[in-house]
């Protein structure tokens, strides 16, 4: 049995490159672009460049071409729509040509990085034609400056949808890590809640057999004391009270083991083999208040199977000795192999469906109806009361990949639990 610790993490940073949608961008960003787009136009507008001088219109469509720049991240074809006739009548002009270049490949960038590869083709065709059509006046030196003009175009373009891929990869790729780490907690929360399960389990089968033994044992020994006081076999009471000085024993070394594993989860599971088919003996005959038959035919099974067969036997006995109703209860237990399976049935002779009316019986009937109400609950309490034997049961038997039965029997009074364990599974 072994405890497992979750841990949490922390959220991982976003990657730099990871695409930010466009409402997460600050509008100021991009109305500062354009405002230093529109100055760096202006400054090559009176320096370098063919073309004449702007002048007033010239400035006009210079600086007004700029503004739909501050929405370019929000609607990036809106603003190519807008952009795109300005800057043909610009050159159409014949004002300074290398102003506004800085302004249409940021333009034509955005494009490419908010729209597919099929629309960034359709529109960088466009664009190019246009091109061609203004610059085809010009004769052979147009067509020159019309292939130099097409291949910032298509640079632009070509940057713009690397971009974008390279941003949908790493935002795929973010999204898979957040998933594989909420799997791997989700995973861990799974192991910590079987875990808990586990250790309830273990818990329950060494406290309840061991108090119920105890509880057994102490009733004979206040029996013998309460019959006949002044013929008192002292040596029936010295057994009993020896019976209950070694169960309690047992379940204390079991118990400190059990807290041990549970306060080191890192140390090594000093606890020696699992319990098996082996102890079924000592189970047998520590089982006081019935007489317990025990047949085992089969041979050795997978550690995990015996274990299993081992906690629903006890179980079995534990509720067989409390809701018996009878002082000679007799308990009957067969654990053989078949058909690739080990088979585990336990039937005892006391009340259950059947017996005659009376205060015992229908103690007993009550403390039975635990074992099958709807929620799968045995009756290991005060009578009448549900707890948690046979659901443990199913929970051992289901471990290994097999099934628990219980009920009263059909063919004469008391109680049968049976159980189906594939030798083939594994906790």
């Amino acid at each position: 049995m072994r405890t497992v610790q979750a841990t949490v993490t922390a959220p991982r940073p976003r990657p730099a490159g990871a695409f930010l949608p466009a409402s997460a961008v600050p509008p100021r960003q991009d109305a500062a672009l354009a405002a230093g787009l529109a100055a760096l136009a202006s400054a090559i507008a009176v320096t370098v460049g063919s073309g004449r001088h702007p002048d007033a219109l010239g400035w006009t469509l210079l600086l007004v071409l700029h503004v739909p720049l501050a929405w370019r991240r929000r609607v990036p074809l809106a603003a190519l729509a807008i952009m795109i006739p300005l800057i043909a009548f610009y050159h159409q002009q014949d004002y300074n040509h290398s102003a506004p270049t800085a302004a249409s490949m940021v333009v034509l960038y955005t494009v490419a990085v908010s729209s597919g590869p099929r629309r960034t083709a359709v529109i960088g065709c466009a664009v190019i034609g246009l091109m061609l059509l203004l610059k085809i006046r010009h004769g052979v030196a147009g067509l020159a400056v019309s292939f130099q003009i097409s291949g910032w175009i298509i640079s632009m373009l070509v940057l713009g949808g690397y971009i974008r891929v390279y941003r949908e990869n790493a935002a795929a790729a973010l999204e898979r890590a957040e998933r594989a780490e909420r799997t791997r907690e989700e995973e861990a929360r799974r192991r910590v809640a079987e875990e808990r399960l586990r250790v309830a389990r273990d818990l329950h089968d060494l406290l309840a057999h061991s108090i119920t033994l105890i509880g057994v044992r102490t009733s004979v020994a206040a029996h013998v004391l309460a019959t006949d006081p002044e013929r008192l076999d002292r040596a029936a009471v010295a057994r009993a009270l020896d019976d209950i000085a070694e169960t309690c024993r047992t379940a204390r070394g079991e118990l400190r083991t059990t807290l041990d594993v549970l306060r080191d989860p890192d140390a090594p599971d000093s606890r020696g083999p699992l319990p098996g088919l082996p102890g079924l003996a000592d189970l047998a005959r520590a089982a006081a208040g019935a007489q317990v038959h025990l047949t085992v035919t089969a041979g050795e099974v997978p550690p995990a199977v015996g274990a299993a067969a081992y906690r629903i036997v006890q179980e079995a006995l534990t509720n067989a000795v409390r809701h018996g109703g009878r002082e000679d209860l007799t308990v009957r237990v067969r654990v053989d192999e078949k058909d690739g399976a080990l088979r585990v049935r336990v039937t005892d002779d006391g009340v259950g469906a059947g017996a005659p009316a009376g205060d015992g019986a229908e103690a007993g009937a009550a403390g039975r109806a635990g074992h099958v109400d709807s929620a799968g609950k045995a009756g290991d309490d005060a009578p009448g009361t549900p707890g948690y034997g046979l659901l443990g049961m199913r929970e051992r038997a289901r471990s290994v990949g097999g099934t628990v039965t219980a009920g009263p029997r059909a063919d004469a009074p008391g109680f049968e639990v049976t159980a189906v364990l594939p030798l083939g599974g594994t906790a």
